[in-house]
Order: C-alpha cells, then structure tokens, then sequence
C-alpha cells in the first residue's frame, strides 16, 4: 500500500514509537504479534460476527436527497452513527479487545475525549467480562455528562484528568502513565490513529471497514466503486483514516479531512492542527502538532470535545505533507448551523464532530454528477446540551 507504514512504523517523515523505557516490553509485544493475530482466521470469523450481529454492521450507505438537490451533487452519509454506541468508535474496540484477549491481558485502559471511545471501550469490556478504566478529562466530563454515566452504567471506572486543559490531550497523558505502572496484565485501548507504533496502523485497519463497506455499497448504488470526494471530520483522525483508508491508492478520489478551527484560526482557541502546527513528538509518535517555540504542547479548543486535541495522526500528518489529502478547518459556528442544517434537511442529529465535516459542504463546489461520500462518524445525542445552549430552544 503506497501510502501504508514501513516496516519501522513509519509513514514517510511521520510516525515511531517514542516512548519511556518502562513502556517498551508492552508496545514491542504489540508490534510483534498484532499482524499475526489479526490476520489469524479464528479473530477474523469473531471480529466479522460481532461487527455484523453486536454493532449491526454493515452501516447504511444514505442517498441524501434533499442535501445533494442543495449542493448539487450526489451526496451519500455512511452511516456510523447508527452503530452500537453510537459512533465509529465501537469497531477499533472490538478489534482491540480480541487482541487484549489473546495476548493474555486481565485490565483494560483507554482515554476519551467526547466519550464515544470511552464508551465503545466500556461496552467491549462488558461483554468480555474484563476490568475497565477509562481516563477522561475534568472539562470532557462536564459537557459530555451522559457519556460518563453510561461508561459507569457498563460497569467502567471513569478517572477524571485535571491537569493541563482537563480535556483529552491530559486523559491520554494519565492512561499512559496508569500503563507505565501496570506493563503486565493491562492493554491501553487507544481510541484513535494516534500514539506509538503499531497503534496508528493497528487502529486503521480495524476503522478500515468503513472504507471497505463503502465501495461495495456505492458499486450497488450507483455502479461506481469510487467517489469523486470523500469528506470526514478529523481530530486524531480514525473516523477519517477509516473513511480514506480503500480510497488512498485512488488518486482520482479527493479526500478532504476537516479540523476544528475552534473560535478561529488566528484567534488562540482553535484545534486546526495542520495549519498552525509544526513537526514534533506527541503521545509517543513524530506528528504535526500546536506547539510554542520552546516545544510546548498548545492547548487546543473546539466546542466539539472528540476533536480538541492538539495533534493528528501521523498518516495524517503524512497524507497532508504529500498533499494527497487536503486539511480544512471549520468554526464552532459553522459547525454548530451545519448541524442544525442536517437535523432539519434529513432528520438526522449529527454529532457536534460530525457537523464540522458537513459545515465544509458550503466552501465547495460540485459538477452534478458528483458523487460525495461524508463519514457521519457519530450521532448528536451526547451533544444535544450543547446544541440546546447554542440556538436556546
């Protein structure tokens, strides 16, 4: 795969396991037998079964017809929202937790910003009968109140991060520490396409269902395997990795990843990583990151707390250096009226994530024969506090 990692996890200048010694043993483990356990016949026939009869796969590809009239072009939503748990976070959990399982391990930890991954996490432990704590920050708590009863609910024991911003960035920071302390029985169940080689590509390949039930479905639908554009939103990046992932040897196919540009590019509250960061080491990989001159790590902000973090993925940091992949961001603003736009054009409450995506519908233009795919990575609910606040209803 052109644009895949090499054999020393790297995806061009982007990548690597940067990380304390006491962590070595644990993600050298990973990287040793991840590829053979995944690709095993027996964790291939479980993680198909429950993808297709615990989280519902295969998410509906959606003909939007009142969007495509508006935009004009053909304009499809691959339908994560409608998984289990409510987002794309449910399939990297699974394939994770198969793989804890086999490896032997008793306790799993994971960090969650909007509680999506968080809560994905909780339900696979759940259902495997293993220990579960999940590292959340202080801030993420607050306004994604019902996603941490609903860990607690599955049994989960939710940590509050109060360092730092109290936001992702720190709850990532504390379960790596729990991890340095636990290196034995314990599996940190990364939510995203960000950390230490094998977790970038390990959770790629588990999101890349998506890309892959989207080209059957679009064969189905409109006898084309392949769009003009794929759009999806990007804070790690995995619902976007997952979206791209059966598209990225296909030039022709556009792929546009939206950041979140906060209260504004320039304004000092924004997470559009690829605009104001620079090359550096975040969570145990070399990325594009906000940083200070000095190398400190930027606080970032979004309204949206599943895309407020300070970094991105390292194949996306790569993607967006060769420009095989084009990076935009979209305000709280344009995010917030464009989740308003889908709820009452379609009948569907995006996610405040997902919004940001749809906002970049308005700064393109189509030809008519168009086809547009949008990874609609989550469902509104866990948003809707905010939402209320934001238009007062």
């Amino acid at each position: 795969m052109k644009y895949g990692v090499n054999e020393h996890g790297y995806y061009g200048d982007f990548g690597g396991a940067y990380i304390p010694e006491m962590l070595y043993p644990n993600v050298e483990e990973l990287r040793q037998q991840y590829l053979n356990i995944i690709s095993d016949e027996g964790f291939k026939a479980e993680f198909d079964d429950l993808l297709k009869n615990y989280v519902g796969r295969p998410s509906p590809l959606y003909h939007a017809k009142r969007y495509s009239e508006k935009y004009g072009a053909n304009i499809y939503f691959k339908r994560e929202d409608l998984n289990h748990t409510g987002s794309h976070k449910i399939n990297n959990a699974i394939g994770q937790i198969l793989l804890a399982k086999r490896l032997g391990k008793k306790r799993i930890i994971a960090e969650t910003g909007a509680g999506q991954h968080g809560v994905a996490t909780a339900t696979v432990c759940a259902l495997m009968g293993i220990e579960c704590v999940v590292y959340m920050g202080e801030i993420d708590m607050a306004r994604q109140a019902p996603n941490v009863s609903r860990m607690k609910m599955l049994g989960a024991t939710v940590m509050p991060a109060s360092s730092g911003s109290k936001t992702l960035k720190d709850a990532t920071n504390e379960a790596l520490r729990d991890w340095i302390g636990n290196p034995v029985d314990t599996h940190y169940i990364i939510g995203s396409v960000v950390g230490p080689y094998p977790y970038p590509d390990m959770v790629a390949r588990f999101q890349s269902i998506i890309s892959e039930e989207t080209k059957k479905q679009l064969l189905e639908q409109t006898g084309n395997e392949l769009p003009q554009y794929v759009l999806a939103c990007v804070g790690g990046g995995s619902n976007a990795m997952g979206m791209f992932y059966h598209f990225l040897d296909d030039e022709d196919v556009k792929l546009v990843a939206v950041e979140a540009a906060g209260k504004g590019i320039n304004s000092g509250h924004s997470a559009a990583t690829t605009f104001l960061g620079q090359e550096g080491v975040l969570h145990g990989s070399r990325t594009i990151l906000m940083q200070t001159p000095d190398g400190q790590v930027v606080e970032p902000y979004s309204i949206s707390a599943g895309l407020d973090y300070p970094g991105i993925g390292p194949q996306h940091a790569h993607l967006y250096k060769i420009n095989r992949a084009q990076y935009t961001s979209i305000t709280d603003d344009e995010a917030l009226q464009a989740g308003l736009l889908c709820s009452q054009m379609e009948g569907i409450i995006p996610a405040i994530e997902t919004a940001h995506a749809l906002a970049q519908l308005e700064k393109m233009t189509f030809k008519l024969d168009d086809t547009v795919v949008i990874c609609i990575s989550g469902r509104g609910d866990k948003d809707l506090d905010t939402y209320i606040k934001y238009f007062n209803f």
